[in-house]
């Protein structure tokens, strides 16, 4: 099958996001090596995945605008794969946690940064704000895909390339998040796992390069297609 999405076609120029009510979407943050380079904290790799949630409000689907909030200019974007849970499952051995996925599909995962350090331990604020992020522009069913461990993304600001990763290099594997996840909590058909965005963010460049009205963000993998949202203020 090479597209799935909520409606049974392939997404037109302007639609809602595929799954517009999953039931939980759950985001991997640092997941590429150079990512977490970016940093410069000196610290080792993580040892376990760090996890945060997003709310099914924050986002937008492929060719919606996405808003900036009039709280803070600091508007960034982060391309990333999201796997689509297909088949329910609780501690899931990572040999089988493929078997889990349905599909892929793509996100800019829109971040407000100066609300991202308003809690000591947390990132909620800066990642849920209303409209902010896209999902899209529809699900590849997981063979169509090819191998997950081949995948590549590429994000595009105005048609210049900003960040680009290859799943080869994550620190967790699809399959090592699936298992680790679905330790804690039942994963159900429809939730959404985003699996990290690669070096590259608007906040890493000096001075930063922070998403305005007018900005034309485009999110791609070959295999599963381009997410293209305008940036409009709130």
């Amino acid at each position: 099958m090479r597209y799935a999405t909520w409606w049974g076609k392939p997404a037109p120029d302007l639609a809602p996001p595929p799954f517009p009510r999953p039931g939980k979407i759950l985001c991997v943050g640092v997941n590429y090596p150079e990512r977490n380079a970016e940093y410069r904290d000196g610290s080792d790799a993580p040892k376990y995945p760090s996890l945060f949630v997003r709310f099914p409000g924050s986002f937008v689907g492929h060719g919606e605008p996405i808003l900036r909030p009039p709280e803070s200019p600091q508007f960034d974007y982060e391309g990333e794969i999201v796997l689509v849970i297909g088949t329910s499952g609780r501690r899931i051995p990572e040999a089988s946690a493929h078997d889990h996925i349905f599909g892929l599909t793509l996100m800019n995962e829109g971040s407000v940064r100066d609300w991202l350090r308003h809690g000591k331990f947390n990132v909620t604020q800066g990642k849920n704000f209303d409209r902010s992020g896209a999902i899209g522009p529809h699900i590849v069913s997981r063979d169509a895909a090819g191998p997950l461990d081949a995948l590549e993304i590429v994000t595009r600001v105005n048609g210049e390339e900003r960040q680009r990763g290859h799943t080869g290099t994550l620190m967790f594997p699809f399959a090592r998040i699936i298992s680790y996840i679905s330790t804690f909590t039942t994963l159900e058909p429809g939730d959404l796992i985003a699996t990290g965005t690669p070096p590259g963010a608007g906040a890493r460049f000096d001075p930063p390069k922070w998403l305005v009205p007018g900005d034309v963000v485009e999110v791609s993998c070959p295999t599963i297609g381009t997410l293209r949202n305008e940036v409009k203020d709130e």
